[in-house]
């Protein structure tokens, strides 16, 4: 059987090789055919999931509560020790020291992450800022809005902690950090499709299980989850489903 394996377009450019690593490491674990699809943003994730082409994916949590409830996705798994943390960056040297010093009509770049957009409003409540307070710049990708806001084409960007801390050194020189969230229990997770059903536990036990043989640590390293991955039951799926719900009112 062919599943098609589909990773979310929010993980840094440096991780594309890691995913292609695991894939290959998946199928010959599982004796499964899995074809690797990685969207270049949200839009197009979501004309691939509309289309009914997507068996496995590993989905942000904001994504992963409309797959989970709307689409027939279940939970299978999670990365170890890796929350979805979220940073608020702006360019080297801007008045901006602090969320309080944005002002409505401040003009933020951002990508279509919603979990990024929704922790990303609740950092900016001490400045008193709603989301209709905000000029939204949106932008296809993370390196899209560091260029924004190195330029000073916009007053703060939003980013995926990891990826923002996976950028040049180069790059990260002329940006400045506003804030970082340390929310710690919000993580991208790893769905599958209830058609798949029969095929779901020795995909999860491969998954699982890789960190324990020779040179299985290469391959966690290039994803950047050295912890490997554990079992998410459904019910903690759906506790932080419940959690991004609390975030989005």
């Amino acid at each position: 059987m062919k599943l098609n394996f589909l990773v979310a377009p929010d993980f840094a450019p440096e991780r594309f090789a890691g995913w292609h690593m695991l894939n290959s490491l998946l199928q010959s674990r599982t004796g499964l055919h899995m074809h690797l699809m990685t969207p270049a943003t949200a839009h197009e994730q979501a004309e691939l999931l509309s289309g009914g082409k997507v068996d496995v994916i590993y989905a942000n949590p904001f994504d992963a509560a409309t797959l989970m409830r709307e689409l027939g996705f279940c939970s299978m798994a999670a990365p170890v020790g890796k929350p979805d943390e979220m940073v608020i960056a702006t360019a080297a040297g801007s008045a901006v020291q602090r969320v309080e010093d944005l002002r409505p009509g401040a003009r933020i770049a951002l990508t279509n992450n919603r979990d990024v957009k929704l922790i990303g409003l609740r950092l900016l409540e001490p400045a008193d800022l709603t989301e209709a307070d905000v000029q939204w710049v949106p932008v296809d990708t993370y390196q899209a809005a560091a260029r924004l806001a190195m330029k000073g084409e916009v007053d703060a960007s939003f980013f995926l902690a990891e990826t923002f801390h996976s950028l040049s050194r180069i790059t990260r020189s002329q940006l400045s950090v506003v804030i970082e969230s340390a929310i710690g229990n919000i993580t991208h997770v790893l769905l599958a499709h209830q058609r798949i059903q029969p095929h779901m536990e020795a995909f999860r036990t491969a998954l699982i299980g890789v960190g324990q043989q020779p040179n299985d640590q290469e391959v966690l390293q290039a994803l950047g989850i050295p912890g490997g991955f554990a079992a998410m039951p459904q019910e903690d799926a759906e506790f932080m489903a419940d959690l991004m719900d609390t975030l989005l009112d």
